[in-house]
């Protein structure tokens, strides 16, 4: 993966900047009006969603993309949402509060007076969003590879130089991001997103099926998610029977995956309920050996969907 997130200043024309280094880089630009798109139509949270959800969104979609092509992201906070790869270049543009104004005229035909408070009024907005979506109004100068001054310096200048530090880098060179590093990254945004209640509604298959627990409904938004095939209690086995040959009890696993022919048993209760379960899934093992079935602890559900191969058939 090839990243280059450009950032700045109100009236800085951050936008025509990314668009001239995606031209100069041979990178696909994506702007902040077309991400906003591509997050309505993935998730598209028919009753809104809270603002620090939305970095998770943003994030989940720009780390497929990236899987696919290297990129400019010309969206304010970008810098943020790839805190783990080497093969990213982090820009921000600032200016004077004048030349930013200058342009302000400029682009939008307003005279000095008219530009200043649209100069202000962008600032402030700019700082609300940032403070509702990542929880402070400014970015620290360490969420930046580079900072550019706009002061005499137009969008040509600063994509040349955006240029050079990448290819200084070796940026172009380090290939796309892996489908595996996509994976474990998708795979904690995707339960942060669970959590809040939003979940894909593109490729991801909805099931209909009554949970009787809410970490349940998690784990299966998280197989649908990864394409992988499941089925919610299908099947109860006898483990205990009377004098008669009657079974007295049964164990019914959660879930079943087919494709791995694994049954999964969640557990997110208190420590006397598990060892309960556990006596049972013990059982199980001894008397239907052939039977494959794993307990995924709460804590552990992201450890142990990796550790034991569940996302080995994903096609994301």
């Amino acid at each position: 993966m090839a990243v280059i997130t450009i950032s700045g200043e109100p009236g800085c024309r951050t936008r025509e900047v990314a668009r001239l280094t995606a031209q100069r880089m041979g990178f696909i630009h994506l702007g902040a009006e077309r991400l906003e798109e591509m997050i309505e139509e993935e998730f598209a949270p028919a009753a809104g969603f809270p603002d620090k959800a939305w970095p998770w969104m943003a994030a989940s979609i720009l780390l497929r993309l990236a899987t696919e092509e290297n990129l400019v992201v010309g969206v304010d906070g970008a810098e943020l949402l790839f805190p783990r790869f080497p093969a990213l270049l982090r820009v921000r543009v600032v200016a004077p509060e004048n030349r930013r104004t200058g342009n302000v005229m400029l682009d939008d035909r307003l005279d000095r007076t008219a530009a200043l408070k649209q100069v202000k009024m962008r600032d402030a907005e700019t700082r609300t969003q940032r403070r509702r979506r990542f929880g402070r109004a400014t970015a620290p100068g360490e969420s930046f590879d580079l900072t550019l001054n706009a002061a005499s310096m137009d969008g040509a200048h600063l994509a040349a130089i955006i240029e050079s530090a990448a290819n200084t880098l070796s940026l172009p060179e380090i290939g796309l991001l892996s489908k595996a590093a996509e994976a474990q990254s998708q795979f904690d945004l995707r339960l942060r997103l669970a959590r809040v209640g939003i979940h894909p509604k593109g490729p991801a298959r909805m099931h209909r099926a009554e949970f009787s627990h809410p970490s349940e409904e998690i784990f299966a938004n998280l197989l649908d998610f990864y394409r992988i095939a499941w089925e919610y209690e299908p099947k109860s086995f006898p483990i205990a029977w009377d004098d008669d040959g009657k079974v007295r009890e049964s164990f019914t696993p959660d879930f079943y995956l087919p494709e791995s022919d694994l049954y999964v048993e969640l557990t997110a209760m208190k420590q006397s309920l598990v060892t309960r379960k556990n006596r049972k899934v013990r059982l199980l093992k001894e008397l239907y050996p052939h039977v494959q079935i794993q307990v995924f602890y709460q804590k552990d559900l992201q450890h142990l969907v990796f550790k034991y191969g569940l996302l080995e058939k994903q096609t994301v």
